[in-house]
């Protein structure tokens, strides 16, 4: 992969579009890139990470926030990136998703995220030459052809120091999830998850077969009522079934003997009862037999009371049906003489007289009726009349009202657009002021500022000189110790020659004339403390030189800004823009209200227009129309009052000739009633004579005694009839050929027998249940012991299985007989660290000099953890192994870059991916001295003499010397800016 164009716009810092050429910078294989603190040398980093993946490394893409804050609102937020992968070379253009100010109104809208990837040159095969626009696309296809994800890329080209320290001195845990990360072991975890969730599994098995037995036996046990002993269970349960059957032998036998004594018993005592039965009918017959003899006489009265109620009975209803019309005629009469009163001078008429009478009257009320409809209508127009003199008088003074209300609004309209072009004006000139009062507010900011700017500038000045001072002392101290350490050397190593061993200079077994040292041995963890308190100084002074930049700066725009003008004159116009705003802003604040209030009045005055016309011409239709009504009313009236006469309308002289005529005809009807009920009585008379006569009765009153309720008549006749069935009933029970011989005195004694049988049978029964008590046990154990039995043989192969599964998955994960405790996923971890560290120990050796060799452990950790991920360092000066923890900064800073470089070939190997043909690495540079630098670059040498072009991000000034290709980040209030200087 080998980059060749960058270009980025209001991206981070850059506000503008700012364009990085590669080839430029990659010519000579080796470039540097610098600048201010802040500038943006690492957003440049994450622009090339952001145009690949759509996102950017570490803390600043959890933020989510790409967009220059001083880019104007119409800039475009862009990275564009150029680049060859796989011989293929693409430009990748991609915007982030970011609030941009609305075109159209205000407020802001959301901009959204796109990507677009287009080929140049030769379009590769499977691929359209429109390019890609899909933002999931574009990143599957990058990864696809870099063969690496984000955070791998992250790792090996774009190397991260402080995080490669934080590897070196990181414990297992965190090492492997890096690694895990990085070489893509998801797979080995998924196989350790599968057979934790398979023995899992398995373990719920065997646990719910185990379980399900332990309710079985404990249902065997309670069906047998005993206690299941822990071991030897078949035995116990083969010694319960033969106890039980042994149970079972002796309930048959109880029962068989109890049944056939209740048998016996059973029979006795139902031979008694059939006795006992026989002489109950006899006796109930002979007392039967004797109660209807003594009743004979009653039954005969009985008979010729029906005999004389059923002759009565034919009689009733006709002699009923005469007291009907006897009343039917009096209520007639009776009507016929209230209809006459009503109708004085007609009592002597016939109801045929009657008849015609009443209609002639009705003809004279008919003829009235068209009358009565206009004198209705006279009536609703006199009402309709007064109405509209109402309406009138009221619709003229409405008139009146609206006309003297409409006097004065024209001069109303006027003043109110005088005061809303005033306000308008006020609005207008109301953001010029307040632009000015906020330029005037942070100017009087900065004048109260500039003495602290002032204050801090002096006091940084004198931190830088207090710093170079330390600094200087420290590196003297440090110079001293190191010539006073060579001088001693000698004498430091014969301090550890022993006798017979060798010299680790010579070889040699004697040591006739070790050296000495007179001023005192330099130990070398002196040297390493100075060492490490002249890097603590010169990074105090590079800070305070930082500082003092900063507050120099500060006060030099303070002092552009400013002008000359002092903060009491600043202060007085702020005041007088304060005022001026104040009032504009009250006068403008009452345009709306001035706007609304116009808008209504001349609405209102259109509105009172139109009601004074609609006023006038409603007076003008209600005069016209009670002039027709007031002649119409006035003819109407004459026709009137000739036909209503003496009565107070027409209406109620045909009221009254109705009225009359149905009391005539109530009258007919009622003296034609009254000769019906007349006629209808004598014939009803006449027919109960008759009856009487035939049935036997002189008159009506020997007839009403004789006659009885049918309820009555009923109850006799069934008395009657129920003797006469008695008696029949009991002489053909005596008749029964089972009741020969047997007399109403015969005796016999039932208790004992039933007592005898009532025992016997509750001994049957009380076996029976005996026997199927026990015959139920034993058949409920059979088959609760053939269930034990099958879970019991089913149980023992899953169990088996159950325990090699589980101690294969504790191996797996890294326990049991796991000797090193390294689960799977750690085992190939291992094994690449493994691999990452052989490739780091080359570098690591040419850059410390052959001293430090990277040692792998794969040993467990403390108090039983897991281990296989150790890493420490071999020092070849003492031959120990010790922890990467101990190493000095600088060292830190070789053994981190060299396993960053260990790892890039690792990974790049592992996943298969294109060749990385541009590295990136970051700031650590600062931590070496001159001759490990030498070092550091002759490996970066040899990296670019591969073929590879290698970036530097770096403060250190030495750098610049050495490094002729530079990218400069400068640094601005108006956004940050690149320049290329090339070899």
């Amino acid at each position: 992969m080998r980059l060749h164009r960058l270009e980025v716009a209001a991206f981070g810092p850059y506000a503008g579009r700012e364009v990085v050429d590669f080839d430029v910078l990659g010519a000579d294989g080796l470039f540097l890139l610098h600048g201010d603190t802040g500038a943006g040398k690492t957003t440049l980093l994450d622009a090339i990470a952001f145009a690949l993946f759509g996102t950017v490394p570490g803390a600043r893409g959890e933020v989510k926030r790409l967009r220059c804050d001083l880019a104007e609102p119409d800039q475009v937020t862009e990275v564009v990136l150029e680049l060859t992968v796989q011989g293929q070379r693409m430009r990748i253009a991609r915007n982030p998703e970011y609030q941009r100010p609305k075109r159209r109104g205000e407020g802001m809208t959301l901009q959204q995220a796109k990507a677009v990837l287009n080929w140049v040159g030769t379009v590769p095969a499977g691929h359209v030459a429109e390019g890609i626009t899909r933002i999931d696309e574009v990143a599957r296809t990058v990864e696809r052809l870099i063969g690496m994800t984000h955070e791998q890329f992250f790792q090996v080209v774009l190397l991260p120091q402080g995080e490669f320290a934080r590897f070196l001195r990181a414990n297992t845990a965190e090492r492997e999830e890096l690694l895990e990360r990085l070489f893509g072991t998801e797979r080995f975890a998924c196989v350790e998850d599968w057979f934790a969730n398979l023995r899992a599994e398995r373990g719920r098995e065997v646990q719910a077969r185990q379980q399900s037995l332990r309710e079985w036996v404990a249902r065997f046990a309670q069906v047998a009522r005993q206690e299941a002993p822990e071991e030897g269970q078949a035995e116990w349960v083969e010694a319960v079934l033969a106890e039980s059957a042994e149970h079972v032998g002796q309930a048959q036998e109880r029962d068989a003997k109890a049944r056939a004594a209740a048998d016996k018993a059973e029979a006795v005592w139902q031979e008694n009862r059939s006795t006992a039965e026989r002489i109950r009918r006899v006796r109930t017959a002979y007392t039967r037999l004797s109660a209807i003899a003594e009743q004979a006489d009653q039954r005969a009265e009985w008979a010729e009371e029906v005999e004389a109620a059923h002759r009565a009975a034919g009689v009733v209803a006709e002699a009923d049906l005469l007291e009907r019309r006897l009343d039917q005629l009096a209520e007639a009469e009776a009507t016929e003489a209230l209809r006459a009163r009503e109708v004085p001078d007609a009592a002597e008429s016939s109801a045929a007289e009657l008849r015609a009478r009443a209609g002639g009257v009705r003809e004279e009320a008919g003829a009235l009726a068209e009358l009565v409809a206009e004198s209705e209508q006279q009536q609703r127009d006199l009402v309709r009349r007064d109405q509209l003199n109402s309406t009138a008088e009221k619709a003229k003074k409405q008139a009146e009202d609206f006309a003297a209300e409409l006097e004065s609004t024209p001069e109303k309209i006027t003043a109110l657009r005088a005061e809303v072009l005033a306000a308008t004006e006020a609005e207008a000139k109301l953001e010029g002021v307040r632009t000015r009062f906020e330029e005037l507010t942070a100017l009087v900011r900065d004048a109260d500022e500039a003495p602290r700017a002032e204050q801090a500038v002096e006091q940084a000045r004198g931190l830088v000189r207090d710093a170079v001072d330390t600094h200087q002392q420290a590196r003297q101290h440090r110079l001293d110790l190191r010539e006073r350490r060579l001088d001693g050397m000698a004498a430091e190593l014969a301090a550890g020659l022993a006798a017979g061993e060798d010299c680790p200079v010579c070889g040699a077994t004697e040591h006739p004339a070790p050296a000495t040292h007179t001023g005192g041995l330099v130990d070398p963890e002196d040297e390493r403390r100075a060492e490490a308190a002249e890097q603590q100084a010169d990074k105090r002074r590079e800070k305070a030189q930082a500082w003092l930049l900063e507050a120099e700066g500060r006060l030099k725009v303070l002092v552009e800004r400013l002008r000359g003008r002092t903060a009491e004159a600043l202060r007085a116009e702020l005041g007088e823009a304060r005022e001026l705003g104040a009032s504009l802003s009250e006068t403008a604040r009452r345009k709306p209200v001035l706007e609304k209030q116009l808008l209504e009045l001349e609405r209102k005055a259109e509105q009172l227009t139109e009601r004074r016309r609609v006023a006038g011409q409603q007076a003008a239709e209600a005069a016209t129309e009670v002039r027709g009504l007031t002649e119409r009313l006035a003819e109407r009236e004459r026709r009137l009052e000739t036909a209503r006469g003496e009565f107070a309308d027409v209406g109620e002289k045909r009221r009254h000739l109705l009225g009359f005529a149905t009391r005539l005809d109530a009258l007919a009807e009622a003296r034609l009633g009254v000769a019906g009920a007349r006629e209808r009585r004598d014939e009803q008379a006449k027919l109960v004579k008759e009856a009487l006569r035939a049935k036997g009765f002189a008159d009506l009153d020997e007839m009403r005694a004789a006659s009885r309720p049918d309820e009555q008549i009923t109850k006799l006749e069934a008395g009657l009839a129920d003797a006469k069935v008695m008696e029949r009933a009991a002489r053909e029970e005596l008749a029964q050929p089972e009741l020969f011989g047997i007399s109403p005195e015969d005796e016999i004694d039932l208790a004992v027998s039933e007592e005898t049988a009532r025992d016997t049978r509750g001994e049957a029964e009380q076996a029976l249940v005996a026997l199927r008590t026990a015959t139920s046990r034993h058949a409920d154990l059979v088959k609760l012991a053939e269930r034990m039995t099958s879970l019991l043989a089913d149980l023992a192969p899953v169990e088996e299985r159950y325990n090699e599964l589980k101690a294969l998955a504790e191996v797996v994960n890294g326990r049991g007989q796991n000797a090193r405790k390294m689960s799977l996923r750690s085992y190939v971890l291992a094994a690449r660290l493994e691999e990452v560290a052989v490739a780091a120990t080359a570098r690591l050796r040419t850059m410390s000099q052959g001293r430090y060799s990277f040692v792998h452990s794969d040993a467990a950790g403390a108090r039983g953890t897991r281990g296989g991920l150790g890493l420490d360092v071999l020092d070849d000066y003492s031959g120990t192994v010790r922890p990467a923890k101990t190493l000095s900064g600088g060292e830190s800073f070789l053994a981190s870059l060299s396993l960053a470089l260990g790892l890039a070939d690792v990974v790049a190997a592992e996943t298969g991916g294109a060749l990385l043909d541009t590295l990136f690495i970051d700031e650590g540079f600062g931590t070496l001295d001159a001759e490990t630098l030498d070092i550091v670059m002759n490996i970066l040498d040899e990296l670019r003499a591969g073929g590879r072009v290698v970036g530097l991000v770096s403060h250190v000034e030495e750098l610049r010397q050495r490094i002729p290709t530079r990218l400069r980040v400068r640094k601005a209030r108006t956004g940050s800016s690149v320049e290329i200087h090339a070899a």
